[in-house]
């Protein structure tokens, strides 16, 4: 049984335990914060439509793929991150993102609720900006030195210089979700960041 550990002062007195001090901090707590959600498969588009419906913020980042179909050939736009999406917004607004039809679930770390800094969001914003082929996979990748990148479309965005594949590439590292987009961009335009 957990520890009572305060009397409250009103009316009907009481105790609080520790869980309720820890719902009522997270209750009150205002800031906003960019979260990556989970969707069902699938889903991403329409948990959007649903999460802009309820005034939420939210994002989802998309890239145009080419489909082909036995008739015809189509440019669509797909989730950059397949199942993933994300929401900005405050602690008491949790539970009305996980009320909202295709959402699945929050993603923990350390048994947080994991947020995205976000610079990262902005600099996904930013490579998306671009025409550029992004490929976007699961890392397993020993962090490498920090680099900066002085010059193209993606001046000024701070990444990581890795070894991977007998390769040097250059990825954005998403904290707290176990994913990287690799970066194409030219050797010449990056130098360490002191």
């Amino acid at each position: 049984m957990e520890k009572e550990i305060g009397k409250i002062n009103n009316k009907g007195g009481g105790w609080y335990s520790l869980l309720d001090i820890k719902l009522f901090k997270l209750m009150i707590d205002n800031s906003y914060k960019w979260y990556p959600v989970y969707t069902r498969s699938r889903a991403e588009k329409k948990a959007y439509q649903e999460l802009i419906r309820k005034n939420i913020t939210a994002y989802i980042p998309l890239k145009k793929e080419l489909k082909q179909w036995s008739d015809r050939k189509k440019i669509v736009e797909e989730p950059l991150i397949k199942s993933y999406l994300f929401v900005y917004i405050s602690a008491k607004e949790h539970s009305e993102v996980l009320m909202t039809n295709g959402i699945a679930r929050f993603l923990y770390f350390s048994g947080q609720i994991t947020s995205m800094p976000e610079k990262q969001i902005e600099n996904l914003k930013l490579l998306l900006a671009t025409d550029a082929e992004l490929e976007v996979f699961d890392y397993q990748i020993n962090p490498g030195e920090k680099v900066i990148i002085k010059a193209g479309p993606f001046k000024d965005m701070v990444a990581e210089l890795v070894s991977f594949q007998n390769k040097q590439r250059i990825i954005l590292r998403l904290d707290n979700m176990g994913f990287a987009i690799q970066i194409n961009t030219s050797m010449a335009f990056v130098e360490p960041l002191h």
